[in-house]
């Protein structure tokens, strides 16, 4: 007879579980981060107000991410809700989710170019986790600064050059903020004018880029690994170029554009 204890959700937690059974008054669903052990989902916790039909809010094989209301864990009971589960809950949970599975990927992609057993995988992961909060963002860590950014954790030579060799064909996550900027300069030398304080702006930071777009239209755009990045770098360099601008008797404006966030391998 197998002693191996089910690990339990706590209440209050968060999790992703998969809709395997929908039923007049509620659905079972499955927690697939703890062995797809049982839960239950009742028709009341599905969503506010009277609901008519379950099938409408949740089907066979769906994913959801709903809130942990009530464990026993003597008699193996799990109680469920959807409708107490946030929109920033559902995103920060898909993210945490998403972030696992390609960690478990990276794992697997050193496993194979290092030839390791599972033994030393789970050695290796045991390590990341005890500086990262996950596998993935060991890996974006060293893609951004180096192997060197974890020398620390003091990986075995090979594994390390394998993880490195890895992380070099990552692309990082990044946003681009980028807007239209109107400038006019009536002076005979306008044009150079123009010209000066724009290659003045992009000489100071590479991740400055200006487009010409047909005068008196260009685009400044900013790319950077967060937004408050972007929108820190952004503002002294409109304030630059504006100066530089209207000392010279020109004029200018900015529009912003919607920005972009562009998603990593």
């Amino acid at each position: 007879m197998s002693t191996e204890v089910q690990e339990m959700p706590e209440q209050g937690e968060i999790v992703l579980a998969t809709i395997t059974k929908v039923m007049d008054h509620g659905a079972y669903v499955t927690l697939d981060e703890y062995n797809e052990i049982q839960g239950f989902l009742h028709i009341s916790e599905i969503a506010p107000g009277w609901i008519r039909s379950v099938s409408k809010f949740v089907k066979d094989g769906e994913k959801k991410v709903l809130l942990v209301k009530k464990v026993n864990s003597d008699r193996g009971d799990i109680d469920l809700s959807l409708k107490q589960v946030s929109k920033d809950q559902k995103k920060q949970k898909l993210k945490e989710v998403k972030k696992f599975e390609k960690g478990k990927t990276l794992l697997q992609n050193v496993k194979e170019k290092g030839d390791l057993s599972d033994k030393d995988i789970e050695k290796l992961e045991d390590i990341i986790y005890s500086k990262f909060d996950s596998v993935y963002d060991a890996f974006i860590e060293i893609a951004r600064n180096g192997i060197e950014s974890i020398k620390e954790l003091k990986l075995p030579k090979k594994t390390a050059a394998v993880i490195e060799e890895i992380c070099s064909k990552i692309k990082l996550p990044s946003v681009e903020i980028r807007g239209i900027m109107e400038i006019t300069n009536n002076k005979s030398d306008g044009v150079e004018i123009i010209k000066k304080a724009l290659l003045d702006a992009t000489k100071k930071d590479p991740t400055i880029d200006i487009t010409y777009l047909g005068a008196p239209k260009y685009r400044l755009s900013i790319t950077a690994e967060d937004f408050k990045s972007a929108e820190k770098t952004l503002k002294p360099i409109l304030v630059e170029i504006q100066d530089s601008i209207e000392k010279k008797k020109g004029s200018f404006k900015f529009t912003r554009e919607e920005s972009k966030k562009t998603r990593e391998n």
